[in-house]
């Protein structure tokens, strides 16, 4: 392996990133770089003409080598931040997107006002969710559940790394969790269209296949969810949900049917409506 500098591999790297469609390949090459030198983005511009060991050019060429095969670069570095907090994230969750952050955000607000809280995040995936609300709203009492062993176990390892006492239950939804109540239920269930998810770019069809198939038309999860909320909200409860681009009246209509209070929607920062909130009447 040829000797090279800092700033050479980063040239080199984002050339044949961009060759194989990545639009963020600067930014990717210098992250991967940032990972293997264990240090900041402006150092890289400091120090850019400094050599690479053989160590870190193995290390780069081998992250290079996933990217190139268009693996998520979340994967790649093991990590992604979500409200301000590290989650570990692999191929075994979806990874936390910054969509999800509006969902979380309207969930801190209402719990301001409640004591002692109790929440539950379905489809917990990497514990995002589940784990912010409770360390950034430390009096509510936390559970998650998820199908996935896997996922459980990953979201359990970020619960632990980030000093979070949080509950996890593995099931089907509500299932694992007949008998107790909630006075807010959050959730970013799977709502991709089966027929569009070979359209999806192909960094996203490495994710969970089970975390992104809303069935038909998106919409199987919010009709399950509907069903059984009710069950599992206390009174004047509130169900929360992200939805996918033009799904947010429909699922808005099955939550008010189901729960028969109010609807409210909320837009996240590019203006998309992207959280569903519904009150149990």
């Amino acid at each position: 392996m040829r000797e090279e500098t800092i700033a050479q591999w980063q040239r080199r790297a984002a050339q044949a990133m961009e060759a194989r469609g990545n639009p963020d390949a600067i930014l990717d090459a210098d992250w991967m770089l940032c990972e293997a030198l264990r240090c900041g983005r402006g150092q890289l511009r400091l120090f850019g003409e400094r050599v690479l060991s053989p160590d870190q050019s193995a290390r780069l060429e081998g992250m290079l080598a996933r990217r190139l095969d268009r693996e998520p670069l979340q994967y790649i570095l093991g990590n992604q931040p979500f409200m301000g907090l590290d989650f570990k994230v692999d191929s075994r969750v979806l990874i936390p997107r910054q969509d999800t952050e509006t969902l979380c955000e309207a969930a801190l607000e209402a719990l301001d006002g409640m004591e002692s809280p109790e929440v539950l995040d379905l489809c917990t995936g990497s514990g995002a969710l589940a784990v912010s609300i409770k360390r950034l709203c430390p009096k509510a009492r936390v559970c998650a559940s998820d199908l996935s062993l896997d996922a459980l176990t990953l979201a359990r390892e970020n619960a632990r790394a980030l000093g979070a006492a949080v509950e996890f239950f593995q099931g089907d939804l509500f299932a694992p969790l007949k008998g107790r109540t909630f006075d807010l239920i959050v959730t970013n269930p799977p709502y991709v269209p089966s027929g569009d998810l070979s359209a999806l770019q192909k960094e996203v069809q490495q994710e969970p296949r089970m975390a992104l198939d809303g069935g038909a038309d998106g919409l199987d999860f919010y009709r399950r969810i509907a069903l059984e909320a009710p069950s599992c909200l206390k009174t004047a409860g509130l169900l929360m949900a992200e939805v996918g681009v033009l799904q947010a009246q429909a699922v808005g209509a099955l939550f008010g049917a189901a729960l028969g209070g109010s609807v409210r929607v909320i837009r996240d920062l590019c203006g998309i409506e992207r959280v569903v909130c519904a009150s149990r009447g």
